[in-house]
């Protein structure tokens, strides 16, 4: 089986950098690795706190790279090489754009990780501005045309810089989809969109009830 492919060199000094002080100042803990597969490429789907959740997300998994989407508006031509190299690539939000889940079906088909976000944008600023909406179906989406897992995870933490976390982290077994294979588009992206929330719902409450307990 083919081994994963290499992060960048800009991956790998930023994983090095950032390993010290998310585990130790901000006290990182992760479980249900031995959920995430090993080899070939797939779909990391998570809740959405902070900007920073790439990091305690994408951590426990290096060497494997996350890609993710960033808004079109902060892809300024200075900064385009900078993140190209850790991995991300533009969306235009509110938009359906082709261009970008075509980019994430061919990098997870490549073999690489894609982190999304199926809440679309940070929980807290959307509460603070609007009703709470039902997640995109964009993260399913990819998943399905690029007939790779989808694998569920929960953040707790991110949002509480100030106090200096704790990070915690829980992934949980991909997400069924080969009933939905064969079936229309449309209704089998919402059916593991349903899937995957109900699950990742239940890995936020595990990890509420385990901070109860510490």
């Amino acid at each position: 089986m083919d081994a994963p492919p290499e992060p960048t060199p800009l991956y790998r000094a930023v994983a090095a950098a950032s390993r010290p002080i998310v585990n130790t100042l901000f006290r990182l803990r992760a479980c249900g690795l031995e959920h995430v597969p090993e080899h070939g490429g797939f779909v990391l789907a998570a809740n959405h706190l902070s900007g920073l959740d790439p990091w305690p997300l994408g951590l426990p998994l290096y060497p494997r790279q996350l890609h993710y989407m960033v808004k079109a508006e902060l892809w300024k031509p200075g900064l385009r090489p900078l993140f190209t190299a850790v991995g991300t690539f533009p969306v235009r939000r509110g938009e359906h754009d082709e261009e970008a889940f075509e980019t994430a079906v061919r990098l997870v088909r490549d073999g690489q990780v894609m982190a999304m976000f199926p809440e679309g944008t940070r929980r807290r600023k959307k509460l603070r501005t609007e009703h709470v909406r039902r997640p995109h179906t964009g993260t399913a989406r990819v998943a399905l045309a690029a007939a790779a897992p989808l694998v569920p995870a929960a953040i707790r933490g991110t949002d509480r810089l100030l106090r200096l976390g704790p990070f915690r982290v829980i992934y949980g077994p991909p997400i069924p989809l080969d009933d939905l294979r064969g079936r229309d588009s449309h209704e089998a992206a919402i059916e593991a969109t349903e899937r995957l929330w109900t699950e990742i719902k239940r890995l936020e409450a595990r990890l509420d009830a385990e901070q109860r307990r510490d």
